[in-house]
C-alpha cells in the first residue's frame, strides 16, 4: 500500500514536471517569435534611415522611471565631468 501511494507521488511529481517544462518550452518559443519581430522592427526601422542604436537607448530608458532617469544621468555627467569629457 504505501509503495503504491509512493509510485503515485512519483508519478505525480513527473507530470508536474512535465507540465512546468512543456509551458517553459512554449514560452520559449512564444520569445524567440517575439525576438525575431523585434529584430524585424529594428531592420525596416534601419532601413528607414533611423539609428538603431539611439532608438535601443530610447527604449531602455523609458523602461526607467523619471527618478530613475535623473539618477542615472546625473552619475553619468558627473563620471563625465571627472574625465574631462564635458
Amino acid at each position: 500500500m504505501a509503495d503504491d501511494i509512493t509510485d503515485t507521488s512519483q508519478t505525480v511529481a513527473a507530470g508536474q514536471l512535465r507540465a512546468f517544462i512543456e509551458r517553459i518550452e512554449r514560452l520559449e518559443e512564444e520569445k524567440k517569435t517575439i525576438a525575431d519581430d523585434i529584430k524585424e522592427i529594428y531592420s525596416e526601422a534601419k532601413g528607414t534611415g533611423f539609428d538603431t542604436k539611439a532608438m535601443r537607448e530610447i527604449i531602455r530608458l523609458r523602461k526607467k522611471d523619471q527618478a530613475e532617469r535623473q539618477e542615472a544621468e546625473t552619475i553619468l555627467d558627473l563620471y563625465k565631468a571627472a574625465l574631462g569629457m564635458v
